[in-house]
């Protein structure tokens, strides 16, 4: 049964993403899988009950991952942006789905939570007061790491999420470590 729900979820992901939620009905999704609408609608009362079945482990793992950042005695800001990389990687087919469904995430009241998220995020790499340029670099530095999770997910994991974290970590203005020069094997500018 958790094999037949979980298969109803991926279809409906992708027909989400393909068609938007509202032009997606759950005849369709149904059809795709080769069940019959009642069976369908077992597991899942609604559209909107598949859609929340579908953000919802999103939202979990991203206030679990807040919870993690926030509970650390010292801030390690490359971790944090390497981290922050990792669960945007791990959730981009949703985060596309979020991208295209803006208004029925509004709806749900999603787009607060994770605006909510960056904010909180970005307390922790610039602190509780920033400055208007700060508060921009974060933005550009947190949006952009998470676009670079969609734009470029053909690349390898590894291998994006350094130069994202990278572009990231210079958006934001911080000085390079000696961490990062032995990382990249050139001299600290």
């Amino acid at each position: 049964m958790a094999d037949t729900k979980q298969r109803i979820l991926d279809v409906a992901r992708q027909l989400f993403i393909e068609q938007g939620v509202q032009r997606t009905s759950l005849r369709q999704i149904a059809d795709r899988l080769g069940i019959s609408k009642p069976a369908l609608y077992y597991h899942f009362t609604s559209r909107e009950d598949l859609l929340r079945s579908i953000v919802q482990p999103v939202i979990d793992g991203g206030e679990e991952f807040l919870r993690r950042q926030e509970s650390r005695t010292e801030v390690d800001h490359r971790a944090v942006l390497e981290d922050y990389f990792d669960f945007h990687y791990a959730h981009r087919k949703d985060i596309i789905l979020f991208v295209q469904e803006l208004n029925t995430l509004h709806m749900l009241g999603l787009i607060e939570t994770v605006m909510a998220w960056r904010r909180r995020i970005a307390v922790l790499l610039i602190g509780p007061r920033p400055t208007l340029a700060e508060s921009v670099r974060a933005t550009v530095a947190l949006g952009g790491l998470q676009d670079c999770t969609i734009e470029y997910a053909d690349v390898p994991q590894e291998e994006l999420r350094k130069v994202s974290v990278d572009a990231a970590w210079a958006a934001l203005g911080f000085e390079k470590t000696p961490a990062d020069e032995n990382r990249s094997g050139q001299s600290v500018v």
